[in-house]
């Protein structure tokens, strides 16, 4: 083997932009293309909207106006201005910002001098301007590089500063923004701060009560055990009800106005607390997980220079709150169990409501506890030799868990469609469950059937959802089933299953379903994939001649040399996502209950029937 070399010639150094630009996801985490929440295209507009947000925290300006039209996004807040003379600096120069002055940003999100600086990089244009002291100042940027530098200008408009980007689509291949996920991001910000008014294409929104809104806004009322209790301190917030229905704990959590999707120091503090609390207030030695079943709740902390697990900052590492105040945990639960404690004294009928879910819960577990136990056995026994789950590398131990943003199960039914898959898959970050015919419909069920159901047990285990999204092993979870009845009812099976027990792997975003093209149109020089009967009309007008044309009745049918297109970069993914206006409880009663004549006059009503016929 010929020895290869390594001399001076090898040793590169990148600038600023380089690095962001070949490296995203150390900034941004995953690119996506918009399906999926934490896809990197809203990561950008985070970044932007968190130096608006400062401002609003250090009492300047108290209203911003985003607007997302397209590819184009515009964030204009009415704070302080950036200094005219560093308005290129700091969109451009590394460990460049004013966050670096305690005094100026005392409890930032941004601290690290990044944010802006990666949207710049990572947009195929980007154009800040600063209006402040009377005068203006704007740069031009394409990918990073300045394009055009403004001279200061007297001006009339109000301070603050506007910045708009239109992110590269050499990076973000076929992206699309989600107004749905721009304004769940927006809410939590206004929850987050109350007094902040943010308008959004036109629309503002706005919270008085904070995280007590937040909890209300995702909760139905006839589902809360009781009134939500919110808890305001110095530097802190809480929030907390039990839910009716639901079994796994929820946490809405949050640090700097940063939502920390992955928890962190805080959320377990918070957890600690609230069992410590809730025993002590009772005499009774609870198991902390009954304390916990069915909790949903919101914590907002604010912390001193705040250090978080990544650049994307999901999730709180910090153990310290900083400015002379106790560590992260003493802060929590002292905080807790003042306020909480006093908070049940003072209304007994909430503390009797609390207890009757802690008894409840108790019950529940115990009557689980010997299925339970056999359900666990059984799954590993099954892991050892079963085919349904063929896992990726990230969890295989090949590859480091960070890749965990990437990960995708697709849940596939019957032997072919799973094989196609998985000949075609990226080992790597996809993984494989397959099926065998149709899963039970759970509507109406106790947790009981996940543990007796073979397949829903293997299911629970390789997602390893039994206690909550904490350790949820896929990102993404994609229902992959044919396009035709029985596959349409096979996903609404497969809907009902995690409404029914796990709806916070819907609520955060974690649930698709795969979208596979109807049609192959091509002749001797291209071919052309349709997800629709337009977009076969429209190959078939592009196509000169007669072309070929293939209707696809099955993803068996898609060979795994074809299969690698629709679940590789240009995989479309449709994201099943909550009516907020409809309670789960309703929803399953709808569609999935004995109501056959209401639900069949629905389908009537609203059926698109399109067509199936090849144009000669």
């Amino acid at each position: 083997m010929a020895e290869t070399t390594y001399t001076e010639d090898n040793i590169r150094s990148l600038d600023w932009k380089e690095h962001i630009r070949m490296r995203p996801g150390m900034y941004i985490g995953k690119l996506g293309d918009g399906t999926s929440q934490d896809d990197g295209i809203y990561i950008l507009i985070k970044e932007v909207l968190d130096n608006s947000i400062d401002e609003f925290v250090m009492n300047a300006g108290k209203t911003i106006e985003i607007s997302v039209r397209n590819t184009n996004v515009i964030v204009r807040d009415f704070g302080r201005g950036i200094p005219l003379g560093k308005v290129v600096d700091v969109v451009s120069k590394m460990n460049t910002g004013g966050k670096y002055d305690s005094k100026a940003f005392k409890k930032s999100v941004g601290l690290n001098g990044v944010g802006t600086k990666a949207v710049n990089a990572l947009s195929s244009n980007f154009r800040v301007q600063s209006i402040r002291d009377g005068k203006t100042v704007f740069a031009e940027f394409e990918k990073g590089e300045l394009i055009t530098k403004g001279e200061p200008e007297s001006s009339s408009q109000r301070k603050g500063t506007r910045v708009s980007f239109t992110p590269d689509p050499s990076i973000f291949a076929n992206y699309k923004f989600r107004n749905e996920y721009v304004i769940k991001m927006i809410k939590n910000y206004v929850y987050l701060n109350t007094g902040l008014t943010i308008i959004f294409n036109g629309e503002k929104y706005f919270s008085e009560n904070g995280l007590k809104d937040l909890l209300e806004e995702n909760m139905n009322s006839d589902d809360m055990a009781y009134p939500v209790i919110h808890l305001k301190g110095d530097d802190i917030e809480v929030a907390m009800t039990h839910s009716k229905t639901q079994y796994s704990e929820e946490y809405h959590s949050f640090v700097n106005g940063q939502h920390t999707t992955q928890g962190g120091t805080h959320q377990v503090a918070f957890r600690e607390a609230l069992v410590k609390t809730v025993r002590e207030f009772f005499g009774k030695s609870f198991e902390a997980s009954d304390v916990r079943k069915s909790i949903v709740s919101g914590i907002s902390i604010k912390v001193m220079e705040p250090v978080f697990e990544s650049q994307t900052k999901t999730k709180l590492g910090s153990t310290e709150m900083g400015g002379g105040l106790p560590t992260v945990r003493t802060f929590i639960n002292d905080f807790v169990k003042t306020q909480l404690d006093n908070y049940l004294h003072k209304n007994p009928e909430t503390a009797d409501q609390i207890q009757r879910k802690i008894l409840q819960a108790e019950r529940e577990r115990k009557e689980l506890s010997g299925v339970r136990k056999l359900a666990r056995e059984r799954a590993k026994k099954a892991n050892l030799h079963n085919k349904k789950l063929r896992d990726c590398r990230v969890h295989l131990g090949d590859l480091k868990k960070d890749n965990r943003l990437d990960t995708t199960l697709f849940i596939t039914e019957g032997d072919s469609a799973s094989g196609s898959i998985t000949k075609s898959r990226n080992v790597n970050t996809q993984a494989v469950f397959s099926l065998k015919g149709k899963p039970l419909n759970s509507y109406g069920m106790s947790k009981k059937v996940v543990y007796e159901n073979e397949e829903f047990n293997l299911l629970q285990a390789a997602l390893n959802i039994e206690e909550g999204l904490d350790d949820l092993r896929y990102n993404n979870i994609v229902i992959a089933t044919d396009a035709d009845v029985d596959g349409m009812h096979i996903r609404l099976l497969l809907i009902t299953f995690f409404l029914q027990f796990f709806p916070e792997v819907i609520r955060e975003g974690h649930l698709f379903i795969l979208e596979t093209p109807l049609f192959r149109v091509r002749n001797k020089k291209e071919t052309i994939y349709c997800y629709s009967d337009e977009e076969r009309r429209n190959a078939i007008a592009k196509l000169s001649g007669k072309p070929e044309i293939t209707r696809f009745k099955g993803l068996g049918e898609i060979s795994p040399n074809e299969f690698v297109h629709f679940i590789g970069e240009n995989i479309r993914l449709d994201p099943v996502m909550l009516d907020k206006e409809m309670p789960i409880e309703k929803m399953l009663e709808f569609y999935m209950g004995k109501n056959t004549p209401d639900r069949q006059k629905f389908i009537i009503e609203n059926l698109k029937v399109e067509l199936d016929v090849v144009e000669e």
